[in-house]
């Protein structure tokens, strides 16, 4: 086993976390652009009890890529070593990008109603992980 034979791993593993970093940045942006908006106002900024719809977007963004992370990570290396470096390097660079895409798809703000279209990169997200557990499982049992 050799870090060039599991250079797409690598790779998309790096490039899932650029993208995470990224989300954080996104959330610091916000944030600042409230505060100084809060404040030519007079009022005080208060991340987590203010119900600003950009800040929660900003963090439900994040904290959604979070929630996936292990599972994610897990079965893409389970994949890579256990079934097939080729499709774990596809799909999981696939899943990425799709994950990338999420605050955009979700808009400039989230309210009540979540946009039905987030639905195409949750269910693409969720088929990619399933087919994960899928193939691991099929090759752990036919072992």
């Amino acid at each position: 086993m050799s870090a060039i034979e599991f250079k797409g791993p690598i790779l998309v593993t790096i490039s899932y976390f650029l993208v995470y970093y990224f989300f954080i940045c996104l959330i610091l942006k916000t944030k600042i652009k409230l505060n100084a908006s809060l404040k030519k106002e007079g009022k005080k900024f208060d991340r987590y009890f203010s119900q600003d719809r950009e800040m929660l977007l900003a963090d439900r963004t994040q904290i959604n890529m979070l929630e996936h992370m292990p599972i994610f990570l897990s079965l893409l290396w389970g994949h890579a070593i256990f079934v097939s470096i080729t499709e774990a390097t596809i799909l999981g660079a696939a899943y990425t990008g799709i994950r990338a895409l999420y605050p955009f798809v979700m808009g400039r703000k989230i309210g009540r109603d979540i946009p039905k279209r987030i639905l195409v990169v949750t269910f693409s997200n969720y088929f990619i992980t399933i087919y994960f557990m899928i193939s691991l499982l099929i090759k752990a049992l036919g072992s």
